[in-house]
C-alpha cells in the first residue's frame, strides 16, 4: 500500500503501540459501564480514575480538575458556553487567531446578548499588547487565548496575559491542544497566574481520537452542554468512552516521558527544513516568534497552497494547507490574514508539522520533491501565460 511520508502531526498523530495495548482490554473483555456497581463496572471506573491521574500529572493539575470530553472542540465549547450561561451577558474576548471551535462558540453568544472582541495580533502572530489592553478596558467576563497556534506554532505568553485578565476580573481560558506533548505545561503555575481553564486532546499526542479534557479551576461554575446521568462532576453526562480515556492517560504518560528528547530532535529537524525552504525563497511565517519545535508554516510566491498539497501527496508527502478542521474552506488562512499577510500569499501557505517518526531523510526527500514540484508548477503557469 502506498504510504506517503507523514508531515501533518498537528492534524493528528498515529496511535502509539503502547497506548493501543493499554486500550485493548477495554475494547474486549473489560467492557463494563463505569456507572455499574458490579465488578465489570468497578473495573471500568478504576481505569478512568487511573487515567484521570495520568492526564492531571501531565499538566501539573489535580485529578479532580480534569473533566473528560469527546474532543478539544467539545471542551472549548463547554468552557465558553458553559461559563457564559452562568454569567450576565457581557463581553467575551478571543484572539483573532483562535481555532474555529473557540471563535464560533464565542460568536454564538451574540444571540444571547454578548459582544465579542477579537484581539488583534502582530505580524508574527503574537497577541498585540495594545489591543489586549483595549479588550480588557471593556471589562470582559471571559477571555480565551490559545497557548500554541495550530498553524504557525506560535506560543503566546499566556501567564502574562492571564495575569492582566485576572486584574480585570475576567475568567481566562487557554486552548493548549497543540502545546501538549511539545512544550511543558504546568496548570498549577498557570492557574496561579490567572488561567482558570485549559483544553487538551488525546489524538495530538499519539493517543486515540474521541478523548480530551477541560482542566478546570473548581471555583469556576459552568453549565453543562449535555445533561443526564451526571458524569464528570455533572459537567458532561453520558457513558464514558473508557477505552479512549485509558488511551489518553497512557499517551499523556508517554508524552511527558519523551517530551524533552522529542522537542530537541524536532527542533533540529525543523531547522534543517527551514534552511532548505529559505534556499527556495520561501516565506516562513512567524519565524521570529517563539514557536512549537515541530511546526513550520510557509509559502512560495505564485504557488497555490491547495494545488501544492495535492501534488506533494502524489509525490509521497502528506502535508496541510492549514488547520485540518478548516480544510473544507477554500478561504485563505484566517491566522495569516489576522497577521496582515496579503490574501494571495496566505492562500499559498503550507503547514508542515513534524513528529516522532520523522527523520532527516524525510526532510531531505521532502525538499527535493518540493523543488521538483514547484519547478513543474511554475513551468505550467508559464505555458498557460
Amino acid at each position: 500500500m502506498f504510504a506517503p511520508a507523514y508531515l501533518d502531526h498537528n492534524a493528528t498523530t498515529p496511535l502509539d503501540a503502547g497506548v493501543l495495548e493499554a486500550m485493548l482490554p477495554f475494547l474486549k473483555e473489560r467492557y463494563g459501564n463505569p456507572s455499574s456497581r458490579h465488578e465489570y463496572g468497578r473495573a471500568a471506573r478504576a481505569a478512568i480514575d487511573a487515567a484521570r491521574q495520568q492526564v492531571a500529572a501531565a499538566v501539573g493539575a489535580h485529578p479532580t480538575e480534569v473533566v473528560f470530553a469527546s474532543g478539544g472542540s467539545e471542551a472549548n465549547n463547554l468552557f465558553i458556553k458553559g461559563a457564559a450561561a452562568c454569567l450576565k451577558p457581557g463581553t467575551v474576548a478571543v484572539s483573532a487567531i483562535e481555532h474555529p471551535c473557540v471563535r464560533e462558540p464565542a460568536n454564538d453568544l451574540k444571540r444571547l446578548g454578548w459582544s465579542v472582541h477579537e484581539i488583534a495580533v502582530d505580524a508574527e502572530g503574537r497577541v498585540a499588547e495594545t489591543d489586549f489592553s483595549a479588550a480588557l478596558a471593556k471589562r470582559p467576563a471571559l477571555v480565551s487565548v490559545m497557548l500554541a497556534n495550530n498553524e504557525t506554532g506560535v506560543l503566546q505568553d499566556v501567564p502574562a496575559l492571564a495575569s492582566q485578565a485576572r486584574t480585570a476580573k475576567a475568567w481566562f481560558h487557554t486552548d493548549a491542544v497543540q502545546a501538549l506533548g511539545k512544550v511543558a505545561i504546568d496548570f498549577r503555575a498557570l492557574n496561579a497566574a490567572g488561567v482558570n481553564a485549559l483544553t487538551i486532546s488525546s489524538h495530538k499526542i499519539h493517543g486515540p481520537k474521541g478523548a480530551a479534557a477541560l482542566v478546570l479551576d473548581k471555583r469556576i461554575e459552568l453549565k453543562p452542554l449535555v445533561s443526564g446521568g451526571g458524569q464528570e462532576r455533572n459537567l458532561r453526562s453520558g457513558t464514558e468512552n473508557v477505552a479512549a480515556i485509558v488511551g489518553f492517560g497512557a499517551a499523556c504518560e508517554l508524552a511527558v516521558a519523551r517530551l524533552e528528547a522529542d522537542a530537541a530532535r524536532l527542533n533540529e529537524l525543523r531547522g534543517q527544513l527551514e534552511e532548505g525552504l529559505t534556499a527556495f525563497g520561501a516565506t516562513v511565517f512567524s519565524r521570529n516568534a517563539p514557536r512549537l519545535p515541530n511546526t513550520t508554516f510557509f509559502a512560495l510566491a505564485g504557488i497555490d497552497g491547495e494545488t501544492l498539497v495535492a501534488q506533494l501527496d502524489r509525490a509521497g508527502f502528506a502535508v496541510a494547507s492549514g488547520s485540518a478542521c478548516s480544510s473544507v474552506s477554500p478561504e485563505p488562512s484566517h491566522t495569516l490574514l489576522a497577521m496582515g499577510v496579503e490574501g494571495d500569499m496566505a492562500k499559498g501557505a503550507l503547514r508542515l508539522s513534524l513528529g516522532r517518526a520523522n527523520t532527516e531523510d524525510d526532510v531531505a526527500r521532502f525538499l527535493q520533491a518540493l523543488g521538483e514540484t514547484t519547478r513543474k508548477l511554475k513551468g505550467l503557469a508559464a505555458v498557460a501565460a
